[in-house]
């Protein structure tokens, strides 16, 4: 039989595989289950704020994990998991990687599909960016150094983020509310996302994964980005990094591609976790500019 591509030189098995990241690191559970136990034992050891509501949706609530300074300034990291699953509980051992370097870490909940969509989505993390904003100086924060980072969906919601117009979104807010950004192994380019497996649960038609789709979008606002993809990764999350290095090249805007050397897309994850890691490194001069 005929191969019939449907995206690039993939067919629907190639380009499934491509996107499957479960199958191609079978070790994932290990590292879901150590995230959850580094998690539990991260909001035992940090003082924070917990179940934080940002917005009416039940699922839009945030975890606060203050630096020990004042002023301090802000990562907003977004979780992973296809917009399909994960909890920021998941994720609260990110904190330990950057309070120790004086910066207050707030890990984002948002809605998951296929009970909400892709545009909700997108609508509530920028409802988390405004809300902070809006509420640093009551946790010590310094809401003038936001940064926003994330990994895999959360990677895509950075950018999101990134060609949000904020002074549309909400009032009172300035147009440059995040003043860097951190995609790791994201995804910038939804059209093979709604072509593979992942759409049905997703349900995007093409319109959808469109307007979702940063490389295809506009940023008014030069913000400095970091792209982090594991050198293990499928060869369409380094097409996907480097298409969004491309935008942002042709804008003339700071952007910098990191292919972390024998990582993958569950242990580049991992490595968030630790203050001394490259991956954090490599963040910290852009947050504290």
């Amino acid at each position: 039989m005929e191969k019939r591509a449907i995206f690039g030189t993939y067919d629907r098995k190639e380009l499934d595989a491509q996107y499957n990241n479960r199958e191609r690191f079978p070790d994932y559970a290990a590292y879901f289950r150590k995230w959850a136990d580094d998690s539990a034992r991260t909001r035992e050891s940090l003082s924070g704020k917990l179940d934080v509501s940002y917005g009416e949706h039940p699922k839009q609530t945030l975890d606060i994990f203050p630096a020990d300074g004042t002023n301090a300034a802000i990562n907003l990291f977004i979780h992973g998991g296809y917009w399909q699953s994960l909890d920021k509980s998941d994720f609260s051992y990110v904190a330990r990687g950057f309070v120790p370097h004086d910066v207050t870490t707030i890990v984002i909940n948002y809605a998951l599909a296929p009970g909400d969509g892709m545009d909700e989505i997108v609508r509530q993390n920028r409802a988390a960016v405004a809300w902070t904003w809006e509420n640093a100086e009551a946790f010590g924060a310094d809401r003038e150094r936001i940064q926003v980072s994330g990994h895999s969906a959360g990677g895509h919601l950075v950018a999101m983020l990134l060609a949000t117009d904020w002074t549309s979104f909400a009032p009172g807010l300035p147009r440059d509310v995040v003043k860097t950004g951190c995609a790791i192994s994201g995804l910038f380019d939804l059209e093979p996302i709604r072509l593979c497996y992942l759409n049905e649960v997703l349900g995007m038609d093409e319109a959808e994964a469109a307007r979702n789709s940063p490389v295809r979008l506009s940023y008014t606002v030069a913000t400095p980005l970091l792209i982090a993809v594991g050198a293990l990764e499928s060869d369409e999350y380094h097409r996907q990094a480097h298409a969004m290095e491309t935008v942002w090249r042709s804008l003339g805007y700071p952007t910098e591609v990191m292919d972390a050397t024998d990582l993958d897309h569950f242990t580049i994850a991992d490595r968030l976790g630790s203050s001394d890691s490259e991956i954090v490194q490599a963040q910290l001069p852009h947050i504290r500019s």
